[in-house]
């Protein structure tokens, strides 16, 4: 399964790295668990890069792991690390500010 995303904030805010990437994805869609492969294609990281940053996301305790359906080990984000409640803290503050940009831009438009 692919997820098309648009260049998003988080990326665009902290640059578009492999790590920014996977933990975008899944920032964005982190209400599921996801295999490696699934994690890789939709942050658009080839596996060999996944596989380098795997071992700093489970030992710093950013993604666990949480059930193994079939062969396949499934992952989220660490909900209860410090580190990644920051992340979504950054995430809605981007949003936010995104959406008041939004808002300014159609209000300078309607008094065109």
């Amino acid at each position: 399964m692919m997820i098309k995303m648009e260049k998003s904030l988080l990326i665009e805010f902290l640059g578009d790295t492999p790590i920014v990437r996977v933990l975008d994805f899944l920032l964005v869609f982190r209400k599921f668990d996801y295999n490696k492969q699934d994690i890789a294609i939709n942050s658009n990281v080839s596996w060999n890069t996944l596989d380098k940053i795997w071992g700093m996301l489970i030992k710093n305790n950013i993604i666990i792991k949480t059930r193994k359906v079939g062969k396949s080990n499934m992952y989220e984000l660490n909900m209860e690390n410090p580190a990644v409640k920051k992340l979504i803290e950054l995430h809605k503050t981007l949003m936010i500010k995104s959406i008041k940009d939004i808002e300014e831009t159609k209000e300078i438009l309607v008094n065109i």
